[in-house]
């Protein structure tokens, strides 16, 4: 139930995609997201489809390990899809179902936001994926550290979303134990409608929710004893340095975008 989540794990490596700086691929999976919504024609989708391949490919991630994660969001993506098939008006009637109608235009944006959706969570598990918490939080501090100037805590914001991520597995990993305990004391979590399996969560919640706040003050405890202050006159042992391959990775990203554009121009 739980071991098919991938966002906030880290998979180590040795490729390209792992050695880039991670303040560009912060800002490459920012632009893959925007030029995503751009799309309006499935040739666009072929060309993001392309890049993804291509980025998978150079990072060595097996491809089944990135698509299993989309098997917790297959509920969501259902509901997505239904929603904009059934009620999007315009276009030639291609079905009846009672008061439900299908028309080529509900088809068209089902598909499109169900790709958009499987592309989105495609990019942003490969950017944690291929990016050690780290590296992400040097990265994200980096980007937000202008806002400063006008009072953005850019070291703690940095600091709070890394943390959230990092955390994603552990408590993936406790809810499991948690699982496997309840159900050998006789808990079923798996049959009976949905109003069922939510109640039947009850008992995985709870102490579920207890463990996370015990982490939580353990890390609070542990970052205090050793003096931990912020942002204000830290050092870093390895200092992010832009290499020619993030230049390069940046250009196939922004070929990839015009291309995209180019696409939907062409279409007007």
């Amino acid at each position: 139930m739980f071991r098919n989540i991938t966002i906030g794990q880290y998979i180590p490596g040795d490729s390209v995609v792992h050695k880039l700086d991670p303040r560009i691929k912060i800002i490459i999976t920012f632009i893959f997201i925007v030029a995503i919504f751009f799309i309006n024609k499935i040739s666009g989708y072929i060309f993001a489809v392309f890049y993804l391949y291509l980025v998978i490919t150079i990072s060595k991630i097996p491809c089944s390990y990135i698509l299993k994660g989309l098997r917790p969001v297959i509920i969501i993506l259902l509901l997505t899809v239904s929603l904009n098939m059934f009620f999007t008006p315009g276009g030639t009637i291609l079905y009846t179902l009672g008061p439900l109608k299908i028309t080529t235009s509900g088809l068209r944006l089902a598909v499109f936001m169900g790709l958009r959706l499987i592309f989105l969570i495609i990019g942003t598990s490969l950017l944690t994926l291929t990016t050690s918490p780290i590296s992400l939080t040097d990265g994200i501090e980096h980007i937000l550290k202008p806002f400063s100037r006008i009072g953005v805590p850019a070291h703690e914001l940095a600091m709070m979303m890394t943390i959230a991520l990092r955390f994603i597995p552990t408590l993936i990993e406790e809810a499991e134990k948690i699982m496997k305990a309840q159900m050998a004391r006789g808990a079923d979590f798996e049959s009976g409608n949905i109003v069922k399996r939510a109640k039947g969560l009850v008992p995985l919640l709870v102490p579920l929710f207890i463990s996370a706040f015990r982490r939580a003050d353990e890390l609070a405890v542990a970052m205090e004893s050793r003096c931990y202050r912020g942002g204000q006159n830290r050092t870093r042992m390895k200092q992010l340095k832009i290499q020619p391959r993030d230049y390069e990775a940046l250009a196939v990203t922004l070929i990839m975008v015009l291309l995209i554009v180019w696409n939907r121009v062409w279409t007007w």
